[in-house]
């Protein structure tokens, strides 16, 4: 049985016992299932053995087709935050709902892919239609997700606690000796536990640091940052012995260019960031709508390659998409398998009428006698919000 979280898309062969398909099932369907007629052009039939080679090839192109715009959904899912009311606004199909795109007179378009043309050459167009869309998606989404990672690598820098954080904002000119040959700040985060005992040890860790030099500079809920004046000549000394009682260096060396770099590449990284964002957004809305219209042309010539193998010609055929209710699905499918029941003779057995040479037919025996409903059928996998 089809899902009950997809759009089903119905063929069956539009002769006398199909006039009034639509108004007889409609009236036995229980609301509020969605049913609606699709139309499905006479394309040109070509050979069997191409449409068979096209029934082979077009499962294919569905899953690459369906997998593609998961992706863009999924794009426009972490750009939203995971919001399911701002991703309703961007999963439209021509600034409307993808349910009102495929059940309010769905129409082939015609001036995009003409029905002049053999059924190989609309697949092939669809096809690097969204080959192209997949291909741009990916090369704005890597570029994307390269600015964002370098942003939050900026921004990590700034928060954490003080072992860790960047020091830029924090230390200031005061805290720190310049240009003195001999002398220099070591700034040290101490353990808020520790922090006694750093006053305590500090002077003694090695010889040359300067007495009642330490200063508190700043404090988080973890750490204390102390900046303490040693000699040069002892700096990998006292780096040492800082290790070895748990007090942690930073390593850190005051300039004004450096922390106006800081803020303009900052700065930067985030309006591009910004921009970025906003392309990427209008793209996969864009590109969503245009690449959930190329699938169901895709599945209307799935339906119609289907429809011609297993009912024959003429290629004449009915069209209905319904959106089944989910607890009403099983109803649903009944009603349809019991109101398609007389196409039973024709769905079992035409396709093998084709051609009767030993040959062909054990060509092509396992494609002809597989399973499937007295009428074609696929389906359209609803957008989770």
């Amino acid at each position: 049985m089809p899902s009950d979280q997809s759009t089903w898309l119905i063929a069956v062969p539009q002769d006398g016992d199909s006039e009034s398909l639509l108004p007889e099932i409609t009236s036995k369907l229980a609301q509020p299932t969605r049913i609606a007629e699709l139309g499905i052009p006479s394309f040109k039939t070509g050979t069997l053995d191409s449409l068979i080679a096209l029934s082979e090839e077009l499962p294919k192109q569905d899953a690459f087709f369906t997998a593609t715009i998961a992706k863009i959904v999924d794009t426009l899912r972490n750009l939203l935050n995971n919001d399911p009311t701002k991703l309703t606004q961007h999963v439209l199909v021509n600034e409307g709902s993808v349910d009102d795109y495929v059940l309010q007179g769905w129409k082939w378009n015609d001036s995009r892919y003409g029905v002049q043309r053999s059924l190989r050459e609309m697949v092939d167009v669809l096809n690097k239609e969204m080959a192209s869309i997949d291909n741009v998606m990916k090369a704005k989404l890597n570029n994307y997700n390269i600015v964002k990672g370098s942003l939050v690598q900026m921004q990590r820098k700034k928060t954490g606690n003080l072992s860790a954080r960047s020091l830029v904002g924090i230390v200031s000119k005061e805290d720190i000796i310049k240009d003195s040959e001999y002398l220099e700040t070591c700034l040290v985060a101490v353990p808020k536990i520790l922090v006694k005992e750093w006053s305590l040890k500090y002077e003694r860790l090695t010889s040359m640091v300067v007495p009642r030099s330490s200063s508190l500079i700043a404090s988080d809920s973890e750490y204390t940052l102390f900046g303490v004046v040693i000699f040069k000549r002892v700096h990998d000394q006292f780096i040492q012995k800082c290790r070895e009682n748990k007090f942690i260096v930073r390593d850190f060396i005051y300039s004004e260019e450096q922390i106006t770099k800081e803020g303009e590449e900052l700065e930067m990284a985030d309006t591009t960031e910004k921009e970025l964002w906003t392309e990427l957004l209008r793209l996969s809305r864009t590109n969503f709508s245009e690449s959930f219209q190329i699938l169901v042309h895709l599945k209307i010539l799935r339906l119609f390659v289907e429809s011609v193998l297993r009912y024959g010609l003429p290629a004449n055929y009915l069209g209905l998409a319904i959106r089944p209710e989910p607890k009403y699905t099983k109803k649903t499918f009944s009603v349809l398998t019991n109101h398609l029941s007389y196409l039973s003779p024709r769905s079992s057995g035409r396709a093998r009428k084709q051609n009767t040479a030993d040959e062909f037919a054990g060509e092509y025996q396992s494609l002809m006698e597989q399973e499937f409903f007295d009428f074609v059928l696929y389906e359209v996998p609803w957008i989770v919000l």
